[in-house]
């Protein structure tokens, strides 16, 4: 509905609003997950799982350790333990690491190891960034 310039001018336009009815769903609303993409992009052979500081971090020090404990890895990189959980979870939720579970004295102890595929795919994440480097050396 257009409002005229006089009306506005003079301060007396009323504006009437229509309330509309919106039919109810028949079925109730489903979330819908969006689409996981592959961990590489595309032709780059970037893994962007491995990509993050925190995760990178981790793989590099489980690569050189047969195994690390969450405090050693949380003493490592300096992050909380919500960080460091939720790193920690993707990657081994990607099959890049794994996690045991025990206690020690009475107090849960959480160990993780890097499995063959991780310790594959921080290869290829570390044959491409070297691959990147020597490119823009020569550029």
């Amino acid at each position: 509905m257009a409002i005229s310039p006089k009306a506005l001018k003079a301060g007396d336009a009323t504006v009437k609003s229509e309330v509309r009815r919106v039919p109810p769903l028949k079925e109730p609303l489903k979330p819908v997950a969006a689409p996981r993409s592959p961990p590489l992009t595309e032709g780059a052979g970037l893994d962007r799982l491995i990509y993050e500081r925190v995760r990178l971090g981790i793989m590099s020090a489980l690569a050189m350790n047969e195994q690390l404990t969450f405090n050693e890895l949380k003493a490592l990189f300096e992050v909380s333990d919500g960080n460091l959980g939720a790193h920690a979870r993707k990657l081994e939720e990607a099959g890049y690491i794994v996690c045991s579970k025990s206690f020690e004295a009475r107090r849960p102890k959480s160990e993780y190891r890097i499995t063959l595929v991780g310790r594959k795919a921080l290869l290829r994440y570390l044959e491409h960034i070297e691959a990147v480097i020597k490119a823009t050396r020569r550029g």
